[in-house]
Formats: C-alpha cells, structure tokens, sequence
C-alpha cells in the first residue's frame, strides 16, 4: 500500500495513528505529495479526482480516499483493535469522528483565508465564523472527555489529532484554558506511541 500525503496534514496524521495502532504502519509506503486548494495536481488528481490528500493506493492500483474511508480499511484489516466498535457505541463514536473532523475543517478553512487568500481580499468574517466551530467542538470535548474510552477508537483517535493541530497551527487560540478536562485527556493521549511517532516537526512548513 501507498499513502500518498503531507506531513502537516491532520487527515494524514489520523491515517497514520490508525495505521499505527492496527500495527500496519510499517505496510505502508508513504509518497509526499503536494497539495493545494488553488492549484490542481493532475499526478495526485489521477488517483483522486478531488485532488486531496490523504489517497491510500492499494497493491492492486485501486485507491480510497478520504481519510475516514482509509481509516476503516485499515481497522478492517485488523478488527480485534476495536477501533471501529460496535453496536451503540460505533454511532458515538462515529459522531466524534464527525465533530473532531468538522472542527479540522473549520481550522484549515481559517488557515487558508490568512495564508494563501491574498491580505486585502480576507474576510475576517469568514474566518471568525470558522473558529466559532472550533470553540464549538472544544467546548463539546471538554463536556464529553470524561466518558471516552480508554482503548483507542476512531472518535478519540481524531479528537487527538484535531486537538493536536491547534497546538501546531493555532497556538494563538490556547484552546486547554478553561478547558481542564481536555487538556488533562489531551497531555495523556498524545504521549501514545502511535501519536508520537505521528507528530508533525515543528519546523515543517
């Protein structure tokens, strides 16, 4: 398998934690790709009409994408890590998945209005719009934290990531303050080997 990816990119790090934690990150071939919301990859577009990464291309040419397909794949190939669980617990965590997800897009939605849109045609409204998700999910981990699992699933696993992202793109926001319950999970999740070894480097652009 081949994982086409970036390094900084949070849906890549929640493949790679997953892959980790199913004990398959080794499987994996990972191919740096660049990826742009305003200029097309026809190399990367050829295995995702879409143009985003992450794209996992199988051994027989076939690819998945985005990183919630990939994810299940991957715990498919290993269901007794119980990353995907069943029954009322898979829609819990499953909605966790959805919101830690819906607060990466909110945050990469922000960090592309003050990056790449040229400064005077920003629209701060579209950006504070945007971080209002962001405090919307923190504030929903901060209530929901005490209950999640201690066994990893996907819900945490993209909590983790999204939480992980602030710390590397929004510094700014100091999402833990008044957020104790959070901060407290957070500090002990991300010392998770699979979390580590995910990290992106602080240089990276």
């Amino acid at each position: 398998m081949k994982l086409l990816h970036a390094p900084t990119s949070p849906f890549v790090r929640k493949v790679m934690v997953v892959a980790h934690e199913a004990g398959l990150a080794g499987s994996i071939e990972t191919e740096f790709v660049l990826a742009s919301p305003v200029e097309r990859g026809e190399d990367l577009a050829a295995h995702n009409p879409l143009g985003k990464i992450p794209a996992l291309i199988l051994d027989d040419g076939s690819t998945l994408y985005d990183s919630r397909v990939i994810c299940e794949y991957l715990a498919a190939l290993k269901p007794e890590t119980g990353l995907f669980p069943d029954g009322e617990a898979r829609w819990e965590t499953l909605t966790q998945q959805a919101m830690a997800d819906g607060l990466l897009d909110a945050a990469i939605a922000t960090r592309y209005e003050r990056v790449m849109r040229p400064q005077a045609a920003q629209w701060s409204g579209w950006a504070d719009a945007q971080l209002a998700k962001v405090t919307g999910a923190l504030d929903r981990i901060e209530a929901i934290v005490g209950d999640l699992p201690e066994r990893p699933t996907i819900g945490t696993i993209t909590i983790g990531c999204a939480l992980g992202y602030l710390d590397f793109r929004f510094p700014e926001l100091r999402w833990r303050d008044g957020r104790p319950a959070a901060a407290n999970w957070f500090s002990a999740f991300e010392t998770r080997p699979s979390m580590v070894a995910t990290r992106p480097a602080e240089h990276v652009a």
